[in-house]
């Protein structure tokens, strides 16, 4: 039988959202360790695509404790955020043990387990600091197209040099499908398929960034649009149910004067080839799926705590199930919660709740 660790809190997930809540944690000196599946710290974005630029400025994406190292109007690469992460760890000394993939959590009595392969842990508080981008979700009908063709979901596309040669059909007119799209348009033809998600209404690197993105950020997206007002309620909704946000950096005409050709959905496979919404069928070397992802909870987390969109939680306090929380999700509290300023506020609001559920919030951290 392995050997079961035991600690008082357990951080599921060593990104922004767990190492915001391993800072808080460590405040209290509390006894804790995060688990991560990826080899080194900033992983999860590091293996994302190469010329893959954060949509917020540099000023925005640090974690409580320590600035992000780069002009505060500048956009960092995706390569400089994971090397900020794996930093801020290392600065702040915050137990990490990685390549720890979670495989099972469930619950014994009062405290938690948790299963990594043949490793064990046990605690009485688990945080669940894993975002909603974990599983590519991909249509059936993927199976269906020509075996020759190339078949990517955006999670796996690095750069055009992925690709065969000829026609590239990106599915999904989110960013991801639209920053994807004017990079391989360069060498090849591109179709874009989905509807469109609208764009916001202005450059986000512009001579008007320093004016217009700190009250987007501080005052919209943290404290208009959350689950507290109206607004924030509707946004919500429409975002648990599947609803992107708008074009942010790239917008229509842009598509356009690149080259990219704007097609219906796509419904479905016919002969082998894409099928589109409008009965056409598009004679393609390569499909991208930009079609999001799903949590994968349920494949993994063996607690009645999953609804239909998300955990069942208020403001990532799971209340069926006292000492459990999620940070990270798709508008957890706020808008701002799937962006690095407003995790940390996500963070330290359930470290204080586990600190209330314990008679002595200062539980001296394992040595």
């Amino acid at each position: 039988m392995p050997q079961t660790e035991h600690f008082d809190s357990i951080v599921i997930g060593g990104g922004q959202a767990g190492l915001a809540t391993g800072y808080y944690l460590k405040q209290q000196r509390r006894d804790f360790v995060i688990l991560d599946a990826n080899a080194r710290i900033g992983d999860a974005w590091r293996c994302r695509w190469d010329s893959l630029r954060l949509f917020t400025p540099a000023q925005f994406d640090g974690l409580p404790g320590l600035p992000f190292p780069a002009p505060a109007y500048s956009f960092p690469t995706k390569d400089q955020l994971a090397d900020y992460l794996e930093t801020y760890a290392r600065y702040f000394e915050l137990p990490l043990r990685t390549s720890v993939r979670v495989d099972r959590l469930t619950r014994q009595g009062e405290r938690f387990l948790v299963a990594a392969g043949e490793r064990r842990f046990e605690a009485n508080h688990v945080v669940v600091a894993m975002g909603s981008y974990q599983q590519p979700r991909i249509p059936a009908c993927a199976g269906a197209l020509d075996p020759e063709i190339v078949q990517l979901h955006a999670s796996a596309y690095r750069s055009p040099s992925q690709l065969r040669d000829g026609g590239v059909l990106l599915v999904g007119v989110g960013n991801s499908g639209a920053e994807i799209a004017m990079e391989v348009v360069r060498t090849h033809p591109t179709w874009l398929a989905g509807r469109d998600v609208g764009h916001i209404p202005f450059r986000i690197e512009s001579r008007m960034t320093p004016l217009v993105l700190p009250p987007l950020f501080r005052v919209v997206f943290h404290r208009l649009l959350t689950v507290h007002t109206p607004m924030g309620r509707r946004a919500r909704s429409k975002r648990l149910s599947g609803g992107g946000f708008p074009l942010i950096r790239v917008k229509p005409k842009d598509l356009t004067a690149a080259g990219v050709v704007r097609v219906p959905r796509v419904a479905g496979v016919q002969d082998g080839q894409p099928l589109l919404d409008d009965g056409r069928t598009l004679d393609v070397a390569n499909v991208i799926w930009c079609t999001g992802y799903t949590p994968g909870f349920s494949s993994w987390i063996d607690l009645p705590v999953l609804g239909e969109h998300e955990p069942l939680h208020t403001r990532g306090i799971v209340t069926k199930e006292p000492g459990l929380y999620f940070v990270g999700l798709h508008f957890l509290y706020a808008a701002s919660s799937e962006m690095i300023h407003g995790v940390s506020r996500d963070a330290e609001y359930v470290v204080q709740d586990i600190a209330s559920r314990t008679s002595d919030s200062a539980v001296p951290q394992a040595v």
